[in-house]
This record gives structure tokens, sequence and C-alpha cells, in this order.
């Protein structure tokens, strides 16, 4: 019962972000003008510790730019940079980035990495990342979990690590840090550099 209900749950809020998403993109592209810095004109930056918006769900990037408003996700830049934004302008940012191309990473497999995304840890009591994100790192809209192929694996590996310590406490009923607080450092590395080479 307790697991129906967090569906039921999850995808009331899901539906709900994705009506909320729903922005202009062509409007969304200037606005996001300030934000090419970091993140690249296209949403591919080139700095890996910063992540890749491009082809991300806009209902994912829309409630973290809302949290980032909000403060209940904390970092002081992007807090900053969201703080005066309406939602108007989250949802049209985060349609012009859903419109953008990803690229991947090159690389050879991380055979351990793939070996925890597509099925876990029964050992440590760690879930498959596959279950929430899908096989191809595709990610769930309706559910607000993020797209992760083709992302940076140091960008992966510090989000598993702040979800890990604590440091970052956005995540939908504490999912992500229960399960980061699972993953060993050599673990959370490796399903990292996995998901970078996963291709889109």
């Amino acid at each position: 019962m307790r697991s129906l209900k967090f569906s039921v749950g999850a995808a009331l809020m899901g539906c709900a972000l994705l009506a909320q998403a729903a922005g202009n993109a062509t409007e969304g592209q200037e606005k996001a003008a300030a934000c090419g810095g970091c993140h690249g004109e296209d949403g591919n930056g080139a700095a890996p510790i910063f992540p890749k918006l491009a082809g991300q769900h806009p209902s994912y990037i829309y409630k973290q730019l809302m949290d980032f408003k909000t403060q209940k996700r904390v970092e002081p830049t992007m807090n900053a940079m969201a703080e005066p934004l309406s939602e108007d302008d989250m949802q049209d940012i985060a349609a012009f980035y859903a419109t953008q191309k990803p690229t991947s990473e090159s690389g050879a497999i991380n055979a351990r990495g793939k070996n925890l995304y597509l099925a876990g840890n029964a050992a440590s009591g760690v879930p498959a990342c596959s279950g929430c994100h899908s096989p191809a790192g595709s990610g769930n809209p309706q559910a607000v979990f993020p797209k992760l192929h083709g992302q940076y694996s140091a960008y992966v590996e510090k989000t598993l690590n702040d979800f890990k310590a604590g440091e970052r406490g956005n995540d939908m009923n504490a999912m992500m840090r229960s399960v980061a607080a699972k993953l060993s450092e050599a673990e959370i590395s490796a399903v990292a550099e996995y998901v970078s080479t996963l291709n889109h």
C-alpha cells in the first residue's frame, strides 16, 4: 500500500511539474543567455563540474530552478541566478534547454559501473539506477527523474557525494540520499563513469 501511495503521489507531482514546465523555447533562449557561461550556449558546457542541460526534461530543469530560487537546493551562485526569475522565466529556460541536443562522453565502458547501474548491489541494499533513470539513462519526466546519459562523470560523482554527505537534500522522499549513503566512494566513481558513456 505504501508503494502504491508513493507511486500515485509521484505521478501527481510529476504531472503538476510537467504542466508548469510548458514554456516557450524561443523566449527561453534569450533568457538563458546568462546561463551560457557555465552551461554553454547549447547546454553542453565545457567545464565537467557543471551539469549538461541540453536535452534534459523541462520538468526537471524547472524543479531545480524553483528549488534554487526557494533555497531548497543550496548553491550560492545558482541561488543568486534563480532568485530574480519568474515562473514564466523558469518555464521558458527549461523549454529552451530541452530542445537542445546533448553530447555524450567517449571512453571505455566501466564494467563495475554498468553492473551497479543496471543491477544495483543486493549485498548493500543499493537498487539499480536504471529502475528510476531507465536502462538507457533517459530518465522519467512524469516522476521528474532526470536524464543521465552523457552527463559529465565529474558532475555525477559530485552530485552523488553531495547526496551521500547530506549536502544536497532536494530529492523527493530522500530517495537519492538513501541510495547514495549505501554507495562506497569506488562505486560512486564507477557508476558516474558509466553514466557518462551512455548513448542517448
